[in-house]
C-alpha cells in the first residue's frame, strides 16, 4: 500500500469477474496487479502517460481489496488462487499477449499468473518485488499487524497505521474496506512465499518474455540489492527509481511511467 494514493477522479469503476477495474486507453495492453493492502489506486498515476503513450491500461483490486469483495479462506489469498483471478479477468476482457506490472505482494502473484500461462504474457515488470518471502524489518512487521488483525479485527490495524503516519481520507476508506481474512491471507503468505525465481527465469527464456526489476531507491520491503540480486538471476534489466522508496508509481511517477515505455519499446524490438 501507498500511504500517498489518491482516488482517482473522472474515471469510472467497472466490475469483471466480480473484480474492480480501472480501464483506460487503447493499443497494447497493461495489466497492473496491485500489493499487500493495495488497491488499483496505487497505479493511478501511471494510467494517463502510459495510456497517452499508446497502451489500454488496466489496474484492478485482487479479491478482498477495497472495492473487490472477498471469498474464500486463508489459502484462497496465496498468489496461486490469486493468479487464477488475474487470468479468469484477462479471459473476461478478452486479453491475450499483455504487458504485466507486478507491484510488491502483487509482483508474486504476477509471477504465478505468468509460470500457470505464460503464453499470455509480453513482458513481466516487477516493481518494489522480490524473490520470496519479506525478510527483516518489514516482516517482523507484518507479523505484528497480522497478531492485532486477529485480536482487534481492521480497525484496530488501521489505528495502528494511522498512529505511523497514515492518515489520508482515501487512505483510511481504502484500508478500512479490505476484507479481514484477505489481509490475514495474503499477510501469511507474505511470510512464506517460495523463491521460484530460477523456474520463472526457465519459463520467460524459453517463450521470450522480456524481463524488468525496477524499485525505489529508498525501498525498505526486499531491499534495492536483493532486487538486483533477483535480475541478474533473472538475466532481466534492473533499474533503481530514484527519490521513491516502496511505491515508485506513486512516489515518482514520471520516472517510473518513462521507465516502463522505454522498456516497452526495448522489448518490441528485441522480439520474441
Amino acid at each position: 500500500m501507498s500511504r500517498q494514493a489518491q482516488r482517482v477522479e473522472g474515471l469510472p469503476v467497472t466490475y469483471a469477474r466480480g473484480l474492480a477495474v480501472l480501464d483506460v486507453g487503447g493499443g497494447a495492453p497493461i495489466v497492473c496487479v496491485p500489493g499487500y493492502t493495495g488497491s488499483k489506486e496505487d497505479f493511478g498515476p501511471l494510467l494517463a502517460p502510459l495510456a497517452v503513450a499508446g497502451h489500454r491500461v488496466i489496474g484492478y483490486d485482487q479479491r478482498g481489496q477495497f472495492q473487490s469483495p472477498g471469498h474464500g479462506e486463508l489459502s484462497s489469498y496465496r498468489p496461486g488462487p490469486l493468479a487464477g483471478d488475474l487470468l479468469g479477468l484477462l479471459d473476461e476482457l478478452g486479453l491475450d499477449r499483455v504487458h504485466l506490472i507486478g507491484h510488491s505482494y502483487g509482483g508474486l502473484v504476477a509471477r504465478a499468473a505468468l509460470l500457470a500461462r505464460p503464453e499470455a504474457f509480453l513482458s513481466l515488470a516487477l516493481i518494489g518485488s522480490g524473490p520470496a518471502a519479506l525478510a527483516g524489518p518489514r516482516a517482523e512487521v507484518t507479523r505484528a499487524l497480522r497478531a492485532t488483525l486477529r485480536s482487534g479485527g481492521v480497525p484496530a490495524v488501521w489505528q495502528l497505521l494511522e498512529a505511523g503516519g497514515d492518515t489520508s481520507a482515501f487512505g483510511r476508506e481504502r484500508f478500512l474496506a479490505q476484507d479481514r481474512v484477505a489481509l490475514e491471507g495474503m499477510g501469511e503468505a507474505l511470510l512464506d512465499e517460495p523463491d521460484r525465481v530460477g523456474e520463472l527465469a526457465e519459463v520467460c527464456r524459453r517463450h521470450g518474455i522480456a524481463v524488468l526489476v525496477a524499485c525505489g531507491e529508498h525501498d525498505d520491503a526486499w531491499s534495492p540489492q536483493l532486487q538486483r540480486v533477483m535480475a541478474a538471476r533473472l538475466g532481466a534489466r534492473f533499474q533503481l527509481i530514484p527519490a521513491a522508496a516502496h511505491s515508485p508509481a506513486v512516489e515518482a511517477p514520471d520516472s517510473t511511467a518513462a521507465l516502463l515505455l522505454d522498456f516497452y519499446r526495448s522489448a518490441a524490438v528485441a522480439g520474441p
